[in-house]
């Protein structure tokens, strides 16, 4: 029986240890920092790394993700760090909130094939015209390495596809990237990414 994401969530981010770390997204932090403070949205946020480090840049973060243990480590973080986080759980098509976001940050968010496209397109319609998104997620090539990521190829990105699904941006930055990645036990090593910002039309 084929074990469901929320399960495989939840064992991986049950130990103590930060999975991915506690700092933030090296290139997440980068362009936030260039930004100023308003209100931003971070799907698939896990641990919550990103989200507590935009709160204590005066950030107003709302995060989500379909792991209960995910959850409970992030307001574990924001408490260290004496910042709030609003964190829901929930899957990423049956998100909801009424609130329109300043900043949209997809890191590491790879979503099922089947709903990717319709996924970003649900998220897209809660940030702000004029928005800003940051992207940074594993390209096809890192099936090749061991440093992380799905292990479908299907799941990992290529540079048509992120135009094809994020047809209302104006990309002010969009390259595919060899890194070495440094991020607590399961993001180590070289890695192949695609980055991207982009503003909603």
């Amino acid at each position: 029986m084929k074990q469901q994401p929320e399960n495989f969530w939840n064992e991986r981010y049950a130990s103590e240890a930060y999975a991915y770390g506690i700092l933030p997204n090296s290139f997440f932090k980068k362009q936030l920092d260039q930004l100023k403070p308003g209100k931003i949205l971070l799907p698939a946020e896990g641990e919550g790394r990103n989200a507590v480090y935009a709160a204590t840049q005066s950030w107003k973060a709302l995060a989500f993700d379909i792991s209960d243990s995910g959850r409970k480590k992030s307001l574990d973080l924001a408490d260290k760090h004496q910042v709030n986080i609003e964190y829901l759980v929930s899957d990423v098509m049956n998100f909801q909130t009424e609130n329109q976001v300043d900043v949209l940050a997809l890191i590491y968010a790879h979503f099922p094939p089947n709903i990717r496209k319709e996924a970003h397109q649900h998220l897209l319609k809660f940030l702000k015209p004029g928005g800003t998104i940051i992207f940074e997620g594993f390209a096809k090539e890192q099936i090749e390495n061991t440093s992380g990521g799905p292990q479908n190829i299907d799941m990992l990105y290529s540079i048509d596809e992120i135009k094809k699904e994020f047809q209302d941006l104006q990309f002010t930055l969009l390259e595919t990237k060899s890194i070495d990645l440094q991020e607590g036990e399961f993001h180590q090593g070289k890695a192949e990414v695609i980055r991207f910002v982009g503003k909603k039309n």
